[in-house]
């Protein structure tokens, strides 16, 4: 969230990605971000221990969302 946070006050747009266990997380660091409304896109946990074809899968999931958050920043 913080490295999401800095390129988007840079003018970079972009799309934080965590999983489940860490979306209070994400919440809070946007709180303290100053960007308490802060976007980003929540997937089922694990991705590490994931192959090619379940992270090719959760891309998939996430991508809808992803393009939504890029699409109306700026």
């Amino acid at each position: 969230m913080h490295d999401g946070i800095t390129f988007e006050r840079k003018g970079l747009p972009t799309a934080v990605i965590c999983t489940e266990p860490f979306a209070n997380s994400a919440e809070a660091m946007a709180k303290l971000g100053g960007i308490p409304d802060y976007p980003y896109v929540v997937l089922p946990h694990p991705l590490g221990s994931l192959d090619a074809d379940g992270l090719r899968e959760r891309a998939t999931q996430a991508a809808p969302e992803v393009l939504g958050i890029l699409l109306t920043q700026g």
